[in-house]
């Protein structure tokens, strides 16, 4: 992980604290009874946890589109290595054989 991300996830962190922290002390201050209070920290927990839901599933899509990409290129990679071996390989053996050496491949 480099240092920006690293950076992101400790901002993307606070901002959670932020919201939560401002909003049980905007619920704490507003003139409602106990039981609407603890209705809307019931509600305002619940978005929280959605919203965490929503970006933990994000966060799981993206890693795995990143694996998947970095197959891909470890594949592409694998292929062209494949071929620039053959390439290699079969011209030695051309060469070889128009000098009459023996073939060791």
């Amino acid at each position: 992980m480099s240092g920006n991300e690293n950076s992101s996830s400790n901002s993307f962190v606070w901002f959670l604290a932020g919201l939560g922290i401002g909003g049980l002390v905007g619920v704490l201050y507003a003139p409602r009874s106990g039981s609407e209070t603890r209705e809307e920290l019931r509600a305002r927990a619940e978005q929280g946890r959605d919203y965490v839901r929503t970006r933990a599933r994000e966060a799981r899509e993206q890693a795995s589109d990143w694996v998947d990409r970095g197959r891909d290129v470890v594949n592409q990679q694998k292929d062209q290595f494949r071929a620039a071996y053959e390439a290699g390989r079969q011209a030695y053996q051309e060469a070889t054989t128009e000098t009459g050496a023996p073939k060791n491949l």
